[in-house]
């Protein structure tokens, strides 16, 4: 199963990342991931949120460019070499990632790790062949 990821267009100022982590907090939204990629005038901050409607409702209320995409959270062994067993398995399967992070959840030895692939339903499927755990909601 896909795990929502809320990407939020955010220009690249002083202060603007507590404004948005204020409005979550205000909205009693939890987040779940979180990863920034910026440029020189604006950044790209994507979030898993507890609860991805209100978090997007709460955005677009606040005029921020919000959108909705699925990736895929993969609970890796939490030691050496853990994450490279998935990316084996993904390398040799032909599923590419466009980018990954990991997420601020922690589970019995285990690292969550979220994947933005290609083409979602091909990794979902590479994930279930190899008995790869996936987490749902986190």
């Amino acid at each position: 199963m896909a795990v929502e990821q809320i990407s939020v267009f955010v220009e690249n100022t002083s202060g603007r990342l507590a404004e948005v982590t204020r409005l979550l907090a205000g909205a009693g939204i939890n987040l779940r991931a979180i990863t920034i990629a910026d440029t020189a005038d604006f950044g790209i901050l994507r979030i898993i949120a507890d609860n991805s409607s209100k978090a997007v409702e709460t955005f677009k209320k606040a005029g921020f460019t919000a959108k909705v995409t699925q990736v895929i959270g993969v609970e890796v062994p939490d030691k050496p070499g853990g994450l490279a067993g998935v990316m084996e398995i993904f390398h040799r399967e032909g599923v590419n990632i466009e980018y990954l992070y990991a997420s601020l959840e922690h589970v019995k030895e285990k690292a969550v790790i979220i994947f933005k692939v290609e083409d979602v339903a091909h990794g979902l499927k590479i994930c279930q062949q190899h008995g790869l755990s996936q987490i749902s909601q986190i």
